[in-house]
């Protein structure tokens, strides 16, 4: 064979790294988003904020003018009139106003209506239930003994309130530390008894038939029906969980009437006390996109808050020599490049987004009208075919974007949904037959509820079909519990 060169002409995608730092900006969060912008603001000093220049620029302003109106009234009364001018008439450029002016910070306004100020106390860390449970045990008057025995068994709670140990065990724990005065089993259940009344009641138990009944022993005396609870939860709480109520009016020789208001009262209690003190710090969604009718058109706009308005540094960009090679003028060219591409690449961000949502919006009026319901089938290459991208630039896209509308808060994806056919033959969507499971659940009798075969035939009436098993998978979805979980007698 014989080496020879041959020209062929071709189209191929290349990844430059304007074009990797689109895609990456387009797959981030707005909390990923923002530290981005934070990280790049930092690192690069030819990209700044334009929003903190201006109220920066009108602070100063705001500042100099009540300065000087404060400066002209001094020299009225202390300058005499002969007094030379003491500012030059040329300043230079980076000349401040306090190189002039001696004077103090300007108090910052502050707003009754604004809660900024209570900053220790909206970042404060949140109360556990071992630092409710040591609150308590410090204003409980207890011997040094009895101290380390309930340490102890606070050890052996469980975030819900549960002691995760027997009794035994920890006597057992505490007398091989303990060999010159033997601790006694009576100690730790006399401690252990003094703790249950610790807030919140039902905390300390052992189980769930103790919690119900500790917190029974808390309610006062004359409460209706007391009595019959203690009977109920003490000898027939395995009837009472699975729901045989036959078997549970028979044995407690209770009416049905009176059955109903013993379990109201039970319902009442707290199965998980321990769920009372708040543990998990709040998680806010700060939407993208903010959607919102006005004169009978859907309207769709961005959150102005994601990001802010970002722009080139004059002053460093003027700086720039083309002819210079230098080290430091090639380092602001660079920056320079830098800055445009990231402003360019948060630009395509926008309109990318903004296209999408507004696509989105147009195909689901009904839902924004009607409700779930009314939620049309939709898949990305729906909405890719009619904004002409790929499905992977939209799956980017409704990625961990949220959407704020007169029905609540949603991720770009909720609206994305696979589609069952109907009778007629159209398409449901599954995010419709969803609400209407939980529309049926919720109408329906608490004594005979809606199995999955009955709800799946209810559909059918409607010209939806669907399967049991669907219907079995949509409800485990949505976190409704089966049929014989769901039986009430009230």
């Amino acid at each position: 064979m014989k080496a020879s060169l041959q020209l062929k002409l071709g189209q191929s995608l290349t990844m430059t790294p304007q074009l990797q730092q689109a895609i990456r900006l387009l797959q981030l969060s707005t909390l990923d988003l923002q530290q981005e912008i934070q990280q790049a603001l930092e690192s690069n000093p030819l990209l700044e904020n334009q929003e903190d220049e201006e109220q920066a620029a009108a602070t100063e302003t705001d500042t100099g003018q009540q300065e000087q109106s404060a400066s002209e009234e001094a020299s009225y009364e202390t300058l005499p009139e002969s007094a030379p001018d003491t500012i030059p008439d040329d300043l230079p450029v980076d000349t401040a106003w306090d190189d002039i002016y001696q004077s103090g910070p300007a108090p910052a306004p502050r707003n009754d209506d604004d809660s900024d100020h209570d900053f220790e106390t909206r970042n404060s860390p949140t109360e556990t239930l071992r630092d409710h449970l040591e609150w308590q045990l410090n204003l409980t008057p207890l011997s040094e003994r009895d101290q380390a025995i309930a340490h102890a068994l606070m050890d052996a709670v469980d975030d819900q309130g549960y002691l995760t140990s027997s009794v035994e065990e920890i006597h057992s724990g505490l007398t091989e530390t303990d060999d010159d005065d033997p601790l006694e089993l009576d100690e730790v259940e006399a401690v252990l008894t003094r703790l249950q009344f610790f807030d919140p009641p039902g905390v300390f138990a052992r189980d769930l038939q103790d919690c119900l009944l500790i917190q029974l022993n808390q309610l006062p005396p004359e409460t209706p029906w007391l009595a019959q609870a203690r009977l109920v939860i003490t000898h027939y709480i395995n009837l009472l969980g699975n729901r045989d109520y036959a078997q549970l009016l028979r044995r407690s020789r209770l009416k049905e009437d009176q059955l109903r208001d013993v379990l109201a009262l039970i319902t009442s209690l707290n199965p998980r006390p321990g769920d009372i003190i708040d543990r998990t710090e709040p998680d806010y969604v700060i939407p993208d996109v903010i959607v919102s009718k006005d004169k009978g058109r859907w309207r769709v706009e961005l959150n102005p808050d994601i990001a802010p308005r970002l722009g080139v540094n004059a002053s460093y960009a003027s700086l720039i020599k083309r002819g210079d090679n230098s080290a430091d003028n090639t380092y602001l060219r660079d920056q320079l490049q830098e800055a445009r591409w990231f402003i360019k690449s948060l630009q395509s961000r926008n309109e990318t987004l903004l296209k999408v949502a507004t696509r989105i919006v147009e195909y689901q009026q009904d839902f924004l009208e009607h409700g779930e319901e009314s939620m049309k089938p939709l898949i990305l290459s729906d909405i890719a075919e009619l904004v002409e991208m790929h499905e992977s630039t939209i799956s980017r896209v409704t990625t961990q974007k949220y959407m704020h509308t007169p029905r609540g808060v949603f991720e770009l994806k909720y609206f994305f949904s696979s589609h069952v056919s109907t009778s007629e033959g159209g398409e449901c969507s599954s995010t419709a037959i969803r609400a209407m499971i939980r529309k049926l659940v919720a109408a329906e009798t608490p004594k005979k509820p809606l199995s999955d075969s009955k709800i799946a035939t209810m559909l059918g009436d409607e010209g939806i079909k669907v399967a049991r098993r669907t219907v079995a998978k949509y409800r485990e979805a949505m976190h409704i519990p089966p049929s014989n979980e769901r039986k009430r007698l009230v």
